[in-house]
């Protein structure tokens, strides 16, 4: 089946039909040596909870699921993925089922996906085009449709197949010795190729602009705590819990796919700004992450990276890992220090109450366990980050001329004014401060003030 190149209305209507068609759901398990040791070492997910996932996927795109199943394959066809029986029994239920969408939960070559199409004369999809159609169908801002439409275009560059013979423009030479002219499929590589370099082009005005935008707030500095996490972890609720945000938030598969950024006010008084991204999710392309990395240099950014996890999920840990290959993949991992990064085990209200406990009594210093939806552990989850934050800050006081407008000014710009009052002639400040910034302030303003180092 061809795919032609499509402007952001005509995918939208794409999926908008596909939305409302009838749909079957495989899972193929390879079974082999390879991955039955992997299974036994606990380093490879169970095949019934990736259907599961797979099946939330299907469903947030409201697709009507007719038919499941899970295939254990021992080898893999280069031309069909499954073998001509298979093919054949699926056939047949496609035809009397009338389903209109078969999603295979893998990656498909273009090959093997065209083969079945013709096999079974419905649209099949792979994992990957489904997770774009998800993302083609939530995305809201500009920034959020140019990422969509270059991933996707990217994605369908390399499905461009020979479908047909006689999609020839034209012929070149004289008389009729000349060999064919451009192709409709080599058309369609050139447009989707111009079209992709203007997309990244477009972007790279909006990486711009986020750049303007992050070095205004590093003039008035308010530190990045960005929300990071496998899809429906609970990051929109969470982020609603703590700033009344409003985001959307459902028990669903990418609920949530532009970034949302809001402002919140620590015990102390310091201002941050929380940072709410897109869910990750396993096996998850290399070019979709590159095409959102606009999105995530707010996690490449961040003063402090929580790392949200469904602690309630039976893979809750292989779920950990899916999270930590792709922020490995951004380059964040290894530029995180342990110091800087927290994990939120969210929902807690969803295990037993023993569980519950014990998990809360753990007390670890790199771990809050809490629950958005009742607001269990958020105040521990807050002190924690305002703790982070604090890590390499001086407790001092300057005494300082009441006429000193500037140096006041700038200490209440860079540091956190905890305490200020008259002490005979001078004005007290308290102040938490930045090493750097203590050391700026000295260079600039040392003739005029005197500093008390605070226990």
């Amino acid at each position: 089946m061809k795919r032609n190149t499509k402007g952001g209305a005509e995918l939208d209507a794409e999926i908008a039909q596909m939305g409302s068609g009838r749909a079957m759901v495989l899972h193929p398990d390879i079974d082999t040596r390879e991955t039955r040791g992997a299974s036994e070492q606990g380093q490879r997910r169970s095949p019934e909870e990736k259907l599961v996932e797979a099946l939330g996927l299907a469903e947030a795109i409201d697709l009507e699921i007719t038919y499941t199943e899970i295939l254990r394959l021992t080898k893999l066809r280069p031309a069909t993925l499954l073998g001509t029986g298979t093919i054949e029994r699926f056939h047949q239920l496609i035809q009397a089922s009338e389903i209109e969408v078969a999603i295979i939960d893998c990656a498909l070559s273009p090959i093997q996906q065209r083969n079945l199409e013709r096999a079974w004369n419905c649209k099949v999809i792979d994992r990957t085009a489904l997770i774009l159609e998800i993302f083609g169908a939530r995305a809201r801002t500009h920034e959020g449709r140019l990422q969509v439409e270059l991933a996707s275009l990217t994605f369908q560059r390399s499905r461009l197949v020979r479908s047909w013979t006689h999609l020839e423009r034209q012929r070149g030479g004289a008389g009729f010795l000349g060999g064919p002219g451009e192709s409709q499929i080599e058309l369609d590589r050139r447009q989707i190729d111009d079209r992709i370099i203007q997309l990244k082009g477009d972007l790279e005005q909006v990486t711009k602009t986020r750049s303007l935008h992050r070095r205004a707030r590093t003039r008035t500095p308010y530190p990045i705590v960005a929300f990071v996490g496998y899809t429906n972890a609970g990051k929109s609720t969470l982020f609603n819990r703590l700033t009344n945000a409003g985001v959307m938030a459902k028990d669903m598969l990418f609920a949530t796919l532009d970034p949302t950024m809001r402002r919140l006010n620590l015990p102390s008084g310091r201002e941050v700004i929380l940072s709410d991204t897109v869910g990750f999710i396993s096996e998850l392309p290399t070019h979709l992450v590159a095409a959102f990395r606009a999105t995530l240099e707010e996690v490449l950014e961040a003063d402090v990276i929580v790392h949200v996890r469904d602690i309630s999920h039976p893979e809750t840990e292989h779920q950990k890992r899916d999270v930590e290959l792709v922020l490995d993949d951004l380059g964040v991992l290894e530029r995180i220090r342990h110091d800087r990064s927290l994990e939120a085990l969210n929902k807690i209200d969803q295990m037993d109450t023993e569980s519950r406990s014990a998990m809360v009594a753990r007390n670890e210093p790199t771990r809050v366990a809490l629950s958005a939806i009742t607001g269990q552990g958020c105040t521990g989850l807050i002190e924690r980050i305002e703790t982070i934050l604090s890590i390499g800050e001086l407790r001092l006081r300057y005494d300082l001329d009441p006429a000193d407008g500037a140096a006041i000014a700038w200490l209440h710009q860079h540091g956190r004014v905890f305490e200020q009052k008259m002490q005979d002639a001078d004005l007290s400040v308290c102040v938490f401060l930045a090493s750097d910034d203590a050391s700026r302030f000295d260079d600039r303003f040392v003739p005029r003030r005197r500093t008390i180092a605070l226990p």
